[in-house]
């Protein structure tokens, strides 16, 4: 292999491989690897990639779910210098198609449950569980030892969530990814003796790039689980083989709201980072209550930063619980108004970035990219307000802000009045037109226990000044969510709003 600069994605383990080559990186149900194997298998996996007939350069759908085989064919494709296209294996029909095709994807690395739903006549490859799957030929494959990839080169097509439009491919070099590691490590405090669990998808930047990269370069033992399940969570923290865990919001409120949560032993648990979407303060209270000693972290960003953006650390918390912290180690951000001029702190704008971990742009959609880069700076589509510690609260997103009688009313701040009420198991506040108001502050609520709607309406009164408060509450058995676990207003806009 020629030598380089070893800013590459595939260089993380690489060093890690040669640092601790018989420390065990990865475990996965009933197979282990060392540093050493994953770094073997990498090289493999990238050899039977490129005799798919590959080329540099050509992208390479991820459809699959949570496995060791899903994290050695994204380093393969890195180590190979292909591009990375993981795709929600929730995803189907039209969604899905639309990002295979938008995406160029030379081949599609699948799991063999989920093949039947890509489009007809895309190229596939099994990702594990079948003979001819990638993880089953490596055995048989020679090393790739060919030229290394350039920083510079893109890694991974990362597309956005789409809450308000059809989703981009943010394009992620090495150079960017790799200075996002160093970030998430030094703001996250992560350290080669956590036990920390992957539990989320990883198809998803936050798991695969706030966590299990950055742990992979520190040398960390990484537990990759297939879902968060509350079952096995408390098991493994109650077991001592997990003490650092991910989760959005749902998931922790999920957790909180167990009929265990408040009995099993979960004082093994050191690390607690949340992010992907805001955190209801009164779920972040009822939880630092019943767990004192669990640092908490939160984690904010989106994917066209790598995604991680801005930390809270556990000491920050007390007296800005709604903040999502300062800026990490290669991100500079301020806060500007509609002519990208930059506001006093205290006022409320648009968070915008400059970064070496930014993305080059939006793959083959110039206009959108001039769009969100404009002004030499990327406009993020969330308002903000800064402090004058250089502390950040994420107020809304721009789009989702409600103009209410002439007056604008962040959707946030609604939704934590709501969430101090006993029976609000989840709240999205959202406008619907309205002849008098021009929006309407509506609740929709998934109930926990009895309530009506009178209740919750006298409740935020008790909580808010009166333009504030909800002019409605309609009740729904959940919430749409994207795979990132954040709400899709939206679709409750256009589901209510006829």
């Amino acid at each position: 292999m020629t030598s380089g600069h070893g800013s590459t994605v595939d260089g993380v383990l690489r060093r890690s491989a040669h640092r601790t080559p018989a420390r065990v990186a990865v475990e996965y149900r009933d197979r282990t690897w060392t540093y050493q194997e994953l770094d073997d298998a990498v090289s493999r996996a990238a050899a039977v990639l490129l005799g798919e007939g590959l080329e540099r350069g050509d992208r390479v759908g991820a459809y699959g779910h949570n496995s060791d085989a899903y994290l050695i064919a994204f380093l393969a494709c890195a180590r190979a210098g292909l591009v990375h296209v993981p795709v929600n294996q929730n995803l189907t029909g039209d969604d899905l198609a639309y990002i295979v095709e938008q995406s160029g994807s030379a081949l599609v690395l699948a799991d063999p449950d989920l093949q039947d739903r890509l489009p007809a006549g895309v190229r596939t490859l099994p990702l594990r569980d079948a003979d001819a799957s990638l993880l089953a030929r490596l055995a048989g494959t020679e090393p790739y030892d060919g030229p290394e990839p350039r920083s510079e080169d893109l890694v991974q097509l990362l597309y956005t969530s789409g809450t308000t439009a059809l989703p981009k491919g943010a394009m992620m070099t090495h150079r960017a990814l790799v200075h996002e590691y160093l970030s998430a490590i030094t703001a996250l405090d992560l350290s080669a003796g956590d036990r920390p669990g992957h539990s989320l998808p990883l198809y998803h930047s936050a798991q695969m790039h706030v966590f299990l990269m950055p742990y992979l370069a520190v040398g960390a033992t990484n537990l990759v689980l297939d879902a968060p399940d509350g079952d096995q969570l408390f098991d493994l923290i109650e077991a001592d083989r997990v003490d650092s865990l991910f989760a959005p919001p749902t998931v922790w409120i999920g957790l909180a709201h167990r009929p265990d949560f408040a009995t099993r032993d979960l004082s093994g648990l050191r690390k607690a980072y949340y992010g992907a979407s805001i955190m209801p303060v009164p779920v972040l209270e009822r939880l630092r209550e019943r767990l004192p000693k669990l640092g908490f972290y939160n984690c904010f960003g989106q994917s066209e930063i790598g995604p991680l953006a801005t930390v809270l650390a556990p000491d920050e918390h007390k007296g800005r619980m709604d903040s999502c912290g300062r800026t990490v180690l290669f991100v500079d951000a301020r806060v500007v108004d509609e002519n990208g001029e930059a506001v006093p702190d205290g006022t409320p704008g648009e968070i915008v970035y400059r970064s070496p971990q930014l993305c080059e742009g939006y793959w083959e959609k110039p206009e959108e990219t001039a769009e969100a880069f404009r002004d030499g700076w990327f406009h993020s589509g969330d308002l903000a307000v800064r402090d004058a510690h250089g502390y950040f609260t994420i107020v809304d997103r721009v789009k989702d802000v409600i103009n209410s009688g002439g007056v604008l009313i962040a959707s946030r701040q609604v939704e934590d009045a709501l969430y101090t009420h006993e029976a609000v198991a989840e709240a999205a506040v959202i406008g619907l037109p309205d002849e008098k108001w021009i929006e309407a502050v509506t609740a929709v609520v998934v109930p926990r226990g009895e309530v009506t709607e009178d209740e919750l309406l006298a409740h935020a009164r008790e909580k808010l000044a009166s333009f504030k408060a909800p002019k409605r509450v309609l009740f729904v058995a959940e919430l749409p969510r994207n795979a990132s676990g954040k709400i899709l207003k939206r679709e409750l806009r256009d589901r209510f709003g006829t």
